[in-house]
């Protein structure tokens, strides 16, 4: 094959790679973005807010979707080895984890509906704190992702444990609050099931730091993972 023909592939290669990180970086954007206001709607008791942010995690699904076929078509028709083949199954682990968050995100928001019809519980502060340590983690990771720094990244795949620490007291005052009086059952429930999910958001994050460096280094972190939930009880959302 002609050197300018090959020339010609190999770019045309790199910009679909760059494109489809490209997609991921705008998709953790908005992971990034419906969360803080998932966090903002349940701090104001904003129920419009709440409501926006329920129907913009249709956007994060279609930007997964298109991933995935962009994914399919490089490794069929590209059949990428080395880097290149982990940069596309990178992509897909990632976006997964991304529409997780964004799964996550839209129940905060469901909740949030739920409580602004009930009077406010003290706890409902402490939650925005969790919030912006997982908003903090995502932006982290995505930033790692963007320029390859896996080193950079250890520190905040660290930081997970923070929040399960946080949820851990979180979880011992709201069952506190449950025992003292039988009415605030309901709104601690709601409570419990947000906090949980910020929980589970920072450790798809995680997930996201650890496929970073492993595409980076064709390694895994030699680490054992950080985990401080020590509550033991499944609560899903």
């Amino acid at each position: 094959m002609p050197q300018k023909a090959t020339d010609h592939i190999v770019k045309s290669f790199d910009e679909e790679l760059r494109r489809l990180r490209d997609q991921i970086l705008a998709m953790g954007g908005r992971a990034e973005a419906q969360l803080g206001d998932a966090i903002q709607a349940l701090a104001r008791r904003d129920s419009d807010k709440a409501v926006r942010v329920i129907e913009s995690d249709k956007g994060i699904d279609a930007l997964e979707m298109t991933v995935a076929q962009d994914s399919l078509k490089i490794l069929a028709l590209r059949q990428p080895m080395a880097k290149d083949l982990r940069e596309v199954i990178a992509a897909i682990k990632i976006s997964a984890d991304i529409e997780r968050i964004g799964d996550y995100a839209k129940n905060i928001a469901k909740r949030t509906l739920q409580l602004n019809q009930q009077a406010p519980l003290k706890p409902t502060g402490s939650i925005p704190r969790m919030g912006e340590l997982a908003i903090k983690l995502i932006s982290a990771v995505l930033s790692a992702y963007a320029n390859d720094d896996a080193e950079g990244l250890i520190a905040a795949w660290r930081s997970d444990e923070s929040i399960d620490e946080m949820y851990n007291s979180l979880f011992r005052e709201l069952l506190t609050y449950m025992m003292e009086d039988p009415r605030n059952i309901g709104a601690s429930t709601h409570l419990l099931f947000i906090a949980k999910n910020i929980e589970r958001i920072g450790d798809h994050a995680t997930n996201i730091a650890e496929t970073v460096h492993f595409l980076v280094h064709g390694k895994p972190i030699d680490e054992t993972r950080p985990k401080g939930d020590t509550t033991n009880v499944a609560i899903h959302g």
